[in-house]
């Protein structure tokens, strides 16, 4: 990594743990920062306050006081989920603090290019494909990924050498807090409205996005879904090359033409070819395959990642196949649209839907074209009579109702036939029963395990 002088002697507040947070604290220490980190979880909670305590860093824990900020604190490193409406950040704010996120402080330090993806959908998938495509194909180092992905931007920026490329997902509350965050290559994978009890309206998220390329230039790269209008607007006000990418329509970038996938002229692979289904993924490997190109990826290496790839844990993932009936788990599908682009990828005749979860308060009329034609759904959790009315409405003849994830499995076994498709897709939260999407994605596949034996 870089060694870097400008936080030497500097007092830097980190508020918020997590793994984000606890790798910027570390690292600010090792490069002479003067670190306090404040976290909302009591210490005795907190390893990893103790294990920061241990080193010598200041910790403050169980609450956020305002007063922290009475000390002259050069800098606060935020964590991308506390709001900026959060009464400590406000106060930072008024005060005219600098405010970072962890994945700016990872920039600074990195010996190698940066890519970075960004989008409502679809982001870590095509991460994970780009990761994959590229190491398939690069002579020299490797591709190495990192930030909302699961692995602290800060820490894989610790290790990488220079022939090595960071490929960094990016979630709109990390992209608010860079200053000079430089990718070589930008990925916007599509932009619809979310989030919008953190940023306010749909303008402010969406200028949260297009922070990506506020620092690229004309020697840069910025791969944006032509198929939206918003994205094409946004385009006239980069200084980035514009490399397009498109399902629909000829673009000069990458494209669909006739269930084939195209480079420019180039053509890549068939569509039907792709190792997980559904048009949403057609898009993330085109947004992949432009990435590639331009980083001079085969042709070859391109479509044998891509024919071989099975996907993103919890997110339309290949779970297997008994006795002639495939099981997919997409338990991060977590609001109704993630489950309309999941079920737009799957025959509905032989499909039988699981859905159901945490009660927002929404209704699910907007699912009901997706619905049509399914041969079954099976609902639990707090939205199941919700769900239910929405499959009634679509006239789905099998409706059935559950307990959870793990029960519905074993329904969807008895009502399925050879041939058909079981799919998690639950279009809600996990938190009714579930600590996380990821728990309840396990619990199914378990369930699914379960069925060999």
């Amino acid at each position: 990594m870089k060694q870097i002088s400008e936080y030497q002697n500097k007092k830097v507040l980190v508020l918020g743990l997590a793994k984000s947070g606890f790798s910027a604290a570390k690292l600010l220490h090792d490069l002479g920062a003067l670190v306090t980190v404040n976290d909302g979880k009591p210490f005795e909670e907190n390893p990893e306050a103790q294990d920061l305590l241990a080193l010598g860093i200041k910790v403050v824990t169980g609450s956020h006081p305002i007063e922290l900020l009475d000390e002259d604190f050069a800098l606060m490193v935020k964590n991308p989920g506390i709001p900026y409406s959060q009464p400590l950040v406000k106060k930072a704010i008024e005060k005219g603090l600098p405010i970072i996120t962890e994945v700016e402080l990872a920039y600074q330090i990195a010996e190698c290019p940066l890519i970075g993806i960004t989008g409502t959908n679809g982001k870590t998938t095509t991460t994970t494909m780009i990761g994959e495509i590229l190491n398939a194909g690069m002579t020299q180092g490797k591709a190495l990924l990192a930030g909302n992905i699961g692995y602290p931007a800060s820490t894989v920026a610790q290790n990488a050498q220079k022939n090595d490329l960071m490929v960094t997902e990016l979630s709109s509350f990390q992209l608010m807090g860079i200053q000079t965050f430089h990718p070589e290559i930008a990925v916007i994978t599509n932009i619809f409205s979310a989030h919008l009890d953190y940023h306010g309206s749909q303008a402010e998220y969406e200028k949260a996005k297009w922070h990506i390329q506020e620092n690229m230039t004309a020697a840069d790269y910025l791969v944006l879904n032509w198929d939206q209008k918003v994205l094409q607007d946004m385009a006239a006000t980069t200084k980035a090359q514009i490399v397009p990418f498109s399902s629909t329509q000829i673009v000069p970038g990458a494209y669909q033409k006739d269930g084939q996938l195209y480079f420019h002229d180039e053509f890549i692979m068939a569509a039907d070819t792709l190792g997980v289904p559904g048009n949403h993924n057609v898009e993330n490997a085109l947004a992949a395959i432009a990435v590639a190109k331009l980083r001079n990826i085969s042709n070859d290496n391109i479509k044998t990642t891509l024919q071989s790839f099975s996907g993103v844990p919890h997110r339309t993932q290949f779970v297997g196949t008994i006795n002639e009936r495939r099981f997919f788990n997409d338990s991060k599908a977590t609001n109704i649209l993630a489950t309309e682009m999941a079920l737009s990828g799957f025959d509905h005749e032989k499909l039988i839907l699981l859905a159901g979860g945490l009660d927002r308060g929404n209704g699910f009329d907007e699912l009901v074209p997706s619905l049509n034609g399914l041969k079954a759904i099976i609902v639990f959790g707090q939205t199941k009579d919700k769900l239910a009315q929405a499959a009634r409405d679509a006239k789905v003849p099998i409706i059935e109702f559950s307990e959870n994830a793990e029960t519905a499995v074993v329904q969807a076994y008895t009502l399925s036939a050879a041939g058909d498709t079981i799919l998690l897709s639950p279009a809600n939260a996990s938190w009714d029963q579930y600590k996380n999407f990821e728990i309840r994605g396990e619990r199914f596949i378990t369930a699914v395990n379960a069925l060999k034996k």
